[in-house]
């Protein structure tokens, strides 16, 4: 079999896009959440279903599959997976943390989240998620948002440009990748993702470009988060999903970025806390008690073989936690 570090760069992106459809940390994921029969299950990021169709078959008749995203496109995907599914299944468009929101009791007894880009999103150029393909540069993961990418970079402000890309992509060049957006926008608008690309490569330094992976990857993150308010939704979800958890339901979180990772990480630890006051005092006063048990004291990661066959899993972080 060819190695996938073996091909040409832009056969690479192609065989990576291919594998996108792979769901990461499947095995894992599902032993956390340990689904059985009759269990109510959400997929908050069902995408092209690789995970659901795996806690679908574990719920049984009487369980039932609640498949939730905001992209209109998957549900060819969701057909599929209700055709095969041995348990109920229900399809909601929407953002999970809105959908979570309009519930009203604890009644469901697993949700999980594979945050980030989808395998369709990655898959249709049209979309312009990918820095490897030149397309429209758009990254909307609700076609019918009103925002797209090109609307940022032709619009902000260079200082709301440099924030957006220092805080959202962790860029180094924030600040002269935002002057390069701002210079090459005065000639002619950035309409797709090719262009962008090129305004990165020549914002930065020469060694910079030829560092490991695409020199625009950080920007293309930092925009689609903005864009679809992903950490805000991430936030909103968290604490809705808590919400809506039985006492012995589990949630669990794949991320992608230390940003995501160090939300979910810090909402688990701080659910699953005992007594949070200062230290010192002769006796706990806060009265605090932990309202969640951690599944991963650490993130869990994917096994070498699973990266070296789905590259989109190298940087995938698992964490799970039970509500008590």
């Amino acid at each position: 079999m060819t190695s996938p570090t073996s091909l040409p760069l832009l056969d690479y992106c192609e065989f990576e896009m291919a594998l996108a459809h792979t769901p990461v940390l499947l095995d894992e994921l599902v032993e956390l959440l340990s689904p059985s029969e009759g269990e109510v299950a959400f997929d908050a990021t069902f995408g092209a279903g690789g995970h659901a169709a795996a806690v679908a078959a574990e719920l049984g008749e009487t369980g039932l599959l609640i498949a939730c995203d905001r992209d209109p496109t998957v549900e060819g995907f969701y057909r599929d997976v209700a055709c095969a599914a041995p348990c109920r299944t229900k399809h909601v468009h929407g953002n999970f943390a809105d959908v979570l929101s309009r519930r009203q009791d604890e009644s469901l007894d697993i949700v999980y989240m594979d945050l980030g880009v989808s395998s369709m999103q990655l898959d249709r150029r049209e979309r312009g998620f990918s820095y490897a393909y030149d397309a429209p540069l758009d990254m909307r993961m609700d076609p019918s948002a009103e925002r797209s990418a090109a609307d940022l970079v032709n619009e902000l402000p260079e200082d709301e440009l440099k924030a957006i890309f220092r805080r959202y992509g962790e860029e180094r060049y924030a600040r002269e990748i935002a002057r390069g957006v701002v210079e090459a926008r005065a000639r002619r608008p950035l309409t797709t993702t090719g262009e962008l690309v090129e305004v990165v490569k020549r914002s930065i330094p020469t060694p910079a470009r030829f560092g490991a992976g695409n020199p625009a990857r950080r920007v293309f993150q930092a925009l689609r988060i903005v864009i679809n308010d992903e950490l805000e939704s991430l936030a909103r979800g968290l604490d809705e999903a808590y919400r809506v958890l039985r006492p012995g339901g589990r949630l669990a979180v794949i991320s992608f970025h230390s940003l995501e990772d160090r939300m979910v990480k810090r909402f688990l630890r701080g659910q699953a806390a005992g007594c949070i006051c200062p230290p010192g005092l002769p006796q706990c006063v806060c009265g605090h008690e932990p309202t969640m048990r951690l599944l991963t004291r650490r993130a869990v990661v994917p096994r070498q073989r699973e990266v070296e066959t789905n590259p989109r899993s190298k940087s995938a972080k698992l964490r799970a936690a039970v509500k008590l």
